[in-house]
């Protein structure tokens, strides 16, 4: 059984994207850009909503063959390109680079997903991971938390019927303040 994981950078105030869907405010350091590869490379299977995978497909296919791209960018993106990814969308968004969409009830096909053989999943974005959260699936959650007030925008967490209760499983400090906390869903 695999389990599920939900990892994105999010400010003090508990937003990952600004008003307008800005993520400037989440520039890594090179120290946290090389956690995020090797994150990359060792995720069995990366769960995309269609937002941020319109974001990250517009990117990270090419980034690694553009003049002068540094080595970090170059491996990130051959990562990015190898690792296996559903993209969850009632629309047809085109997909390629190792990836398949699903446009049938997400809960059901990440729970579906969650009970194969394999190593760990991602799910990207705070819309699908609401879902997944309500439905009690998600075993990981990992702040990458940023020292900048956004003041809103979209929330990493959902609003929730009932407490989820964690426990504290990882700390570590990154350049320019920014600190990792995972926490491990208490079953």
């Amino acid at each position: 059984m695999r389990k599920l994981a939900f990892a994105m950078n999010v400010s003090l105030d508990g937003y990952v994207a600004a008003p307008g869907d800005d993520l400037g405010w989440s520039v890594p350091s090179d120290e946290l850009f090389q956690w995020w590869s090797d994150r990359v490379g060792s995720t069995g299977l990366a769960l995309y909503g269609r937002r941020l995978w319109e974001t990250m497909s517009a990117h990270w296919p090419m980034a690694g063959e553009q003049p002068g791209a540094p080595p970090a960018h170059v491996e990130y993106a051959r990562r990015w390109r190898d690792m296996p990814k559903v993209v969850f969308s009632s629309g047809n968004p085109a997909v390629a680079w190792n990836a398949r969409i699903v446009t049938g009830d997400a809960v059901t096909e990440i729970a579906r997903l969650k009970g194969e053989d394999g190593g760990r999943m991602d799910v990207t974005g705070a819309t699908l991971a609401a879902a997944a959260i309500r439905a009690g699936l998600v075993d990981e959650y990992v702040l990458v938390t940023h020292p900048v007030l956004v003041g809103g925008g979209t929330p990493f967490f959902t609003t929730l019927d009932s407490w989820v209760n964690l426990d504290l499983v990882e700390t570590r400090s990154f350049p320019d303040g920014v600190l990792l906390t995972r926490y491990a869903t208490r079953r």
